[in-house]
């Protein structure tokens, strides 16, 4: 039996951060609205817990996406009070192949990206990126 993966980041705005990783991986957010008006309408969660997020309503602190694919793991983004300090222990490569990385980074720059450094110093460029909140991944 296999173990699905899902992929926690912490974040200090977890919706913009799952919008961005949705677009970036041709990911789609998930949308709970559903669950948060039975949470609600239960007394299982506050009103003060729930924000609305593209004319639904949502989990304040708690945003995810997946693969319509459904072969990629789940992306979890959760809100923390204290900001990203430190290079990650772990971080997303994005294997898109030589002949689209240029685009590919140029794609993620429109959605928000920045380049950290480029490199080839142990074969293809590759390139490594900050998502909006300075998370590393990395472009080949």
């Amino acid at each position: 039996m296999g173990v699905r993966i899902q992929v926690a980041f912490d974040a200090a705005d977890p919706h913009a951060l799952a919008r961005f990783w949705a677009e970036a991986l041709r990911y789609q957010q998930e949308d709970h609205s559903a669950l948060v008006g039975q949470l609600l309408d239960g007394g299982q969660l506050q009103e003060h817990e729930v924000i609305e997020v593209d004319g639904r309503r949502a989990f304040r602190d708690v945003a995810t996406c997946t693969d319509p694919d459904g072969t990629g793991p789940r992306l979890f983004f959760q809100r923390v009070p204290e900001p990203k300090t430190a290079k990650n222990r772990v971080h997303l490569d994005l294997q898109v192949g030589p002949e689209v990385a240029k685009a590919e980074v140029e794609r993620l720059l429109e959605l928000g990206a920045t380049i950290a450094w480029v490199t080839s110093d142990r074969g293809p460029v590759n390139t490594t990126l900050h998502d909006p909140e300075g998370n590393e991944l990395c472009v080949s």
